[in-house]
């Protein structure tokens, strides 16, 4: 079994106007997520946030603790979100066992000691996305059943927008510290997600997008409304969103992504929108 983490950097937005095509992939885009019985993360000090992917084919996987987090334990001083993009199989969490298939999801508090992710079907393989903020408080494991998501349903057909955004990790939801999660499905026939786009000066994001088809892409905005950047994203890979950044995408096809914020404020409506003419 290996764990793999991957270390970025924080950016100045002026910084970023002179990124040409390589290096701005270089610091935003995950490309490499998945890799069978392999834990892979990447660290951003956007936060501290770290997101990551466990495949588990042929044996179970345990979520290591790299040296770059100098704690005893992964959960020592963090608390982690688990959502399965993929397969079924469970978590074990301290000893306690939880089914987990597609589109199902975990929080783990602070002060757990081991998570061990497991795929019932090696030829079908569970396949887990997570993500990872500090936490300044031990909050209790608890398992997010479909009843207790938060569903809206976004955009119209008529502005190629229409979306389902399920909100899964929310204050208001479990009893977290600081980290939000959530899942948006595009319908079919729609390409545009998270219109109008906007930023939140007091958390950052990230955005790790899957269910694209093969041969299909996505591409991601970023940058500051006056002057955007995009990247494009394939199956499975991920885009790390600074405060300063807005964060919205149109795809060849339909898609879902997975959200995951941290930062000071829970307030998921706090953020400042740009209207589409407005950007630049």
């Amino acid at each position: 079994m290996k764990t793999n983490i991957e270390e970025r950097w924080g950016t100045h937005p002026g910084d970023v106007k002179k990124y040409d095509t390589t290096q701005l992939r270089r610091e935003f885009l995950v490309e490499k997520l998945f890799v069978a019985d392999a834990v892979g993360m990447t660290y951003t000090h956007n936060d501290r946030l770290i997101i990551g992917g466990a495949l588990p084919v042929k044996e179970s996987l345990t979520l290591g603790t790299p040296g770059l987090i100098r704690s005893l334990y992964f959960c020592e001083r963090r608390e982690v979100g688990i959502i399965c993009t993929g397969g079924e199989g469970s978590v074990v969490v301290d000893g306690k066992e939880y089914m987990m298939g597609f589109k199902d999801a975990l929080y783990v508090g602070r002060g757990t000691r081991d998570i061990v992710f497991k795929s019932a079907d090696s030829d079908h393989p569970a396949k887990y996305y997570f993500a990872s903020a500090p936490a300044h408080r031990d909050c209790p494991t608890t398992q997010v059943t479909p009843s207790m998501r938060r569903t809206r349903e976004l955009g119209a057909k008529a502005t190629s927008n229409e979306r389902t955004l399920n909100q899964i990790i929310l204050s208001e939801i479990v009893d977290c510290c600081q980290l939000q999660m959530g899942l948006t499905e595009i319908k079919e026939g729609s390409v545009w997600n998270t219109m109008p786009p906007h930023t939140h000066s007091r958390r950052m994001e990230a955005y790790f997008y899957f269910n694209v088809p093969q041969g299909q892409s996505v591409c991601h905005f970023m940058g500051q409304p006056g002057e955007t950047r995009h990247i494009f994203v394939g199956n499975d890979q991920a885009v790390i969103s600074p405060s300063w950044s807005i964060h919205s995408a149109a795809g060849t096809s339909n898609y879902a992504f997975i959200w995951a914020m941290c930062g000071e404020n829970l307030d998921y409506d706090d953020m400042d929108t740009f209207t589409a003419d407005t950007l630049r």
